[in-house]
């Protein structure tokens, strides 16, 4: 019985904001400053989430290149900088850290 209030009032709580945006979605148009500072959104909310990942994988900062997350992200960077090929950099960066955390490290 708990999970279903859980879910009703998860629910209650996020569906009205998500549906009044997405009704008044093309009724009016933001300030040009405003659309350009939202498309900085998913980049800044995507660092936020894997830089914490990366540089303390264990709860403490590890920023050597010792740590097989940091050194596994730093490949795929290069590899997105020189490819700009989205699926090249998921491949080569998730092997690189499979490698170095299972082989290397």
């Amino acid at each position: 019985m708990n999970d279903i209030l859980l879910i009703t009032g998860m629910f209650a709580a996020t569906f009205p904001v998500r549906y009044i945006l997405f009704a008044l979605a093309g009724r009016f148009n933001f300030p040009a400053t405003v659309s350009d500072a939202l498309a900085y959104v998913p980049p800044a909310v995507l660092t936020a989430i894997i830089v914490p990942a990366v540089l303390m994988p264990s709860g403490e900062t590890d920023a050597s290149l010792q740590n097989p997350y940091l050194s596994g992200a730093l490949i795929a960077i290069g590899v997105s900088w020189l490819s700009r090929n989205l699926l090249l950099t998921i491949i080569v960066g998730m092997t690189s850290f499979l490698l170095l955390k299972h082989l290397v490290f």
